[in-house]
Order: structure tokens, then sequence, then C-alpha cells
């Protein structure tokens, strides 16, 4: 807990309790992949040479074993971007079988539970972005923590939403 001179706790503005859901953390997952700027590279990448592939092979200039072997490759990409990467992240974090409360303020972030609790000045973040069921909070490229947006208010979601607007830049 962070006081100030005159014995008031900084992190008291606002707060939200919450526990993780399977589905929507394995969704979530999966938008933090598809950000990924070099992801999205592999994905343009794989489909242009699925598509040519295609092409070529449609014209009967290639036999089918390229387009074959692209469309296997794009197969390949879309299930460990979609189903194991994401699934095999879950199943190893422990944090997400656990309950949080966080609280937010001018000043920074505590996220706290029954094993401790854990502190970060604004200045920590290094961006963060919203999906349908979470704000991502981003230490460095590949650090991030789920702020589920399960039991807030549209109120609490708005101000939340501006204070991360103002807090971390983009």
């Amino acid at each position: 807990m962070i006081l100030n001179s005159d014995g008031v706790d900084y992190f008291c503005s606002m707060q939200h309790a919450f526990s993780y859901e399977k589905k929507k953390v394995i969704q979530a997952l999966r938008y933090h992949f598809v950000q990924r700027p070099e992801v999205r590279v592999l994905v343009i990448l794989v489909n242009v040479f699925a598509i040519v592939a295609a092409v070529l092979f449609y014209t009967k200039k290639i036999r089918p074993e390229p387009f074959l072997l692209g469309s296997f490759i794009w197969i390949m990409m879309m299930a460990s971007f979609w189903y194991l990467l994401p699934n095999s992240i879950y199943k190893r974090a422990a944090t997400f079988k656990d309950s949080f409360t966080i609280y937010f303020n001018q000043y920074g972030v505590r996220l706290e539970n029954e094993k401790g609790e854990m502190q970060w000045e604004w200045q920590k973040f290094s961006r963060f972005f919203e999906s349908p069921h979470f704000f991502h909070l981003y230490f460095d490229a590949k650090s991030f923590f789920l702020v589920p947006k399960d039991g807030m208010t549209d109120t609490f979601r708005h101000e939340l939403r501006a204070m991360l607007n103002s807090k971390i830049s983009k």
C-alpha cells in the first residue's frame, strides 16, 4: 500500500475484483498473437504463397505439391495461433486460475490476491489495447496482463478506458 503524507491510500480510486474464464482467456490470447507484427507479416506471406500456388496450379503451371504444401502450411499456422499456442499458455500460467482485485488511480496500478500484491507505476506499461472481453496491459512486447471486463459497469469501463488512454502512451 502506498500512502501519502496524510496517510491516504493512493490506490483507492477504482477497484475491480475478478477471476478468469478459460474460454475468454483463450480468445484474448488469440487477439494477442494477431496483434503481433511478425505474426501479421507471416500470415500475409503464407496467404500470398497459397493464393499464388492456387492460381498457378489452376492454370496448370505447377504440379499439385506446391499448392498442397501452401495449404498445409496455412492450416498448420492457423492451428498453432488459434489453438495450440493459446491453450499451451493457458495451461502453463497459474495466474489464470487465481482471483484478483485490481486498483487503478492516477499514480499506478495495484494487483492483489490471497498470495500477495504487486504495484506498478504507469510508466512501467508500454501500451494497452482493448479486446471484446479484456483490457490488455503490456509491460513490453511479450509481457502483459489481462484485466477482464466481466463485472465492470459501463461507467467503470468508460472511466478505466479514459484513464488508460491518458496514462499509457500508445
